[in-house]
């Protein structure tokens, strides 16, 4: 089953979450209007807000309320890219010129800021202060996480918690934000939007950690950018963990810096798909996902449960 056919009975609302995104992230000035759409419109799975009107589907439904936190949280994560590709150098994201590839790095970080700025402007229209609450504690540690990132650059000397620890802060608490702000705008009951951020944080580690493995058995055409761009940027991802666990592997590793050529990081990343990494990193990510369907269980069953049951398991098995 392909990914939208799981919330297909949210098409007419996900149409209508486009084009605010459209509308919303509109700017006077043209080259920065340019920008910004220039990122919207190479796609993405709108997983975020798919999230959150799921998650609303659990209180009182209202559409014109919702989208606000839907298209705040897409825009939220679509800054955190512009400010990732900067940190990384990245010539391409979802198969098209990155912004800071295509006007600079210091414009580009200005279009991130003004794409977070207008999730802000989106969010004062909600006037949950709990909401707020989420949101903010949300945003420092996605903040956090960026930092520890750039930190972390070409240090092989990591451990697995500081892993987790980095991909919680860097996605999967605004996949979880996500699952609980949309229940929470709806008057969902503390009891039902604890659990499904709960839910949704188990789903968000997984789908990094399924993310970090397609990074390097995925193809260019299906990442939207070079297999293994996470090793050659100096990510220290789950399979680079495990791979390092072989000590002949781990010295070769260990070289990887900004001079490497990308046939030498071909002839690595081949390295580390010949050992057990990759299984390993599927059987952790399996492990977060068993736990966010175990937290399913104890929620009402309507159609969102059933489109976040199939959500689930999807993102354990997903190619790209």
């Amino acid at each position: 089953m392909k990914l939208k056919a799981m919330y297909s009975f949210l098409n007419a609302d996900l149409n209508k979450i486009e084009r605010e995104l459209e509308a919303s992230i509109q700017a006077d000035d043209p080259l920065l209007n340019q920008a910004s759409l220039h990122l919207l419109q190479a796609g993405g799975k709108r997983i975020r807000p798919v999230f959150v009107l799921l998650g609303g589907q659990f209180g009182t439904y209202d559409f014109e309320c919702i989208k606000h936190v839907a298209v705040a949280l897409e825009f939220i994560h679509m800054a955190s890219l512009v400010h990732d590709d900067v940190i990384d150098n990245a010539k391409l994201r979802r198969g098209k010129e990155t912004i800071q590839s295509k006007w600079g790095n210091r414009f580009a970080m200005y279009v991130g800021d003004y794409i977070f700025a207008r999730s802000l402007e989106l969010m004062a229209n909600i006037k949950n202060p709990l909401a707020h609450q989420i949101l903010a504690d949300t945003i420092v540690e996605v903040c956090r996480g960026e930092i520890e990132q750039i930190s972390d650059k070409y240090r092989f000397d990591q451990n697995l918690r500081r892993y987790l620890q980095r991909i919680k802060r860097k996605t999967a608490l605004l996949i979880a934000a996500s699952c609980q702000l949309g229940a929470v705008v709806a008057g969902a009951p503390e009891s039902i939007h604890r659990k499904l951020y709960w839910f949704g944080y188990y789903v968000g580690m997984s789908f990094q950690i399924t993310d970090d493995i397609l990074d390097f058995i995925g193809t260019e055409k299906e990442l939207g950018k070079p297999a293994g761009s996470d090793l050659s940027q100096g990510n220290v991802t789950l399979p680079v963990l495990y791979a390092m666990e072989e000590e002949a592997l781990r010295q070769s590793i260990m070289q990887v810096n900004e001079a490497t050529t990308a046939s030498e990081m071909k002839e690595l990343i081949e390295r580390i798909k010949q050992t057990d990494a990759i299984e390993k990193s599927y059987e952790l990510g399996e492990r977060y996902l068993q736990k966010a369907l175990s937290i399913l269980q104890s929620l009402p069953r309507n159609r969102a449960w059933n489109a976040l049951y199939n959500i689930a398991k999807y993102i354990g098995k997903r190619k790209y």
